[in-house]
């Protein structure tokens, strides 16, 4: 029986995609020998931020341009954040049924809580693990333990939902339950490579493999 389920947050419930893109462009300006596109960003969302300014800048010192980044990031958060279809729905059918959920990100906590508080999710949220939290980022399980050490859950009855190989990853690191996510950037076949448990296409059918009625109307 599941009695836990963890998020991801960007990709997965909130969709922040366009604008961590808009972000990369924008502080990647002139950082780079070659301008960096749109094709090269989608493959590495999902990493900690630093290691992803260090990869496309191939710069150790990175401060600068993570900070313009997140100047960017904040100016236009509430402009082009919003949560992904039925996943209000269902976290309050999830949160309803006595089902704890947490989040589990490699953002930092300032943005974590904006995007969830924007899209009003952030009521059926008991635990939030961000990459200020941990030592090792996904794929380590470290969030993953952590926040279930916080919810006083098992690992058994505890299901990991992302949009990325470092969520799948991370999951069968910490012995959960692993979920994917199609409307990943990245793609379905992309997930499947991965093998994770479980491959949806809609966040409704998160419930069944919940043990939940699927009841809940999609938006």
């Amino acid at each position: 029986m599941i009695r836990t389920v963890l998020f991801d947050l960007d990709g997965t419930i909130v969709d922040t995609n366009e604008l961590i893109v808009q972000s990369f462009l924008h502080s990647l300006e002139g950082e780079t020998p070659e301008p960096v596109t749109r094709e090269l960003i989608i493959p590495n969302m999902g990493r900690p931020l630093v290691e992803q300014m260090e990869f496309f800048t191939g710069k150790k010192e990175v401060e600068a341009i993570i900070q313009k980044y997140r100047t960017f990031n904040l100016s236009k958060h509430d402009e082009l954040v919003k949560e992904f279809p039925n996943v209000r729905s269902v976290l309050a059918k999830l949160h309803a049924s006595g089902i704890k959920i947490g989040i589990v990100t490699s953002k930092i906590r300032q943005t974590t809580l904006m995007g969830l508080k924007l899209c009003g999710l952030d009521t059926y949220v008991s635990t939030i693990v961000t990459v200020e939290d941990v030592k090792e980022p996904k794929p380590s399980p470290e969030g993953i333990l952590a926040a279930l050490e916080t919810l006083g859950s098992s690992n058994e009855e505890t299901m990991m939902v992302g949009d990325s190989h470092y969520d799948i990853e991370a999951a069968q690191n910490a012995g959960v339950i692993s979920v994917g996510v199609s409307w990943s950037w990245k793609g379905r076949t992309y997930l499947e490579t991965y093998k994770p448990d479980y491959l949806i296409d809609d966040m409704l059918e998160l419930l069944p493999i919940a043990g939940l009625a699927s009841d809940v109307k999609s938006d």
